[in-house]
């Protein structure tokens, strides 16, 4: 199973993706769109073409995206959360499943704790990606996601199995 993980900015939009082959995860690609200048339409939709190629050369089979976590003003929280949206419709339109994480649920999956900083996630990316060369903070976040996806499903798998061994 391929999976993408997506770390939503409105400048940098990380992405991560890796190969889960049941408890093994291996690195396929990640890398950074970004928008460029302009105005917000214009930056809205670099981010839509560059993660839609992103999803048309690596054709993961499932997606999930960090949820944002914004404490300043509330025009920056607005526009954030349009590349959000981008980086949940571009998945659904490849028809893919979304999981949606909190950035703190992403750092203990990944960390252990979740109040770690970029620098303790990234390595940790690194330590179960071996040999990743990562493309930017976005993109070990991007990748930190993916791989908290992946524990999630491979978690609900086995709680499926316990209760179809259940009968329930």
């Amino acid at each position: 199973m391929r999976i993408l993980g997506i770390d939503p900015g409105l400048k940098t939009l990380g992405w991560g993706v890796i190969a889960v082959d049941g408890p093994r995860l291996s690195h396929l690609g990640n890398g950074q769109c970004t928008s460029g200048e302009g105005d917000l339409a214009q930056r809205l939709l670099a981010l839509h073409a560059g993660l839609t190629e992103v999803i048309a050369t690596w054709r993961p089979d499932a997606a999930a995206v960090e949820q944002t976590f914004v404490n300043r003003d509330a025009a920056g929280a607005l526009k954030l959360g349009q590349a959000r949206g981008i980086a949940l419709l571009v998945p659904a339109q490849a028809s893919l499943s979304v999981g949606e994480y909190a950035p703190n649920a992403v750092k203990k999956a990944v960390v252990g704790v979740g109040h770690a900083d970029k620098v303790q996630v990234a390595h940790m990316v690194r330590m179960q990606l071996p040999g990743v060369e990562i493309a930017g903070p976005d993109a070990a976040d991007a990748l930190a996601v993916a791989i908290c996806h992946a524990h999630h499903l491979a978690t609900a798998g086995r709680y499926a199995a316990a209760l179809a061994r259940a009968g329930a």
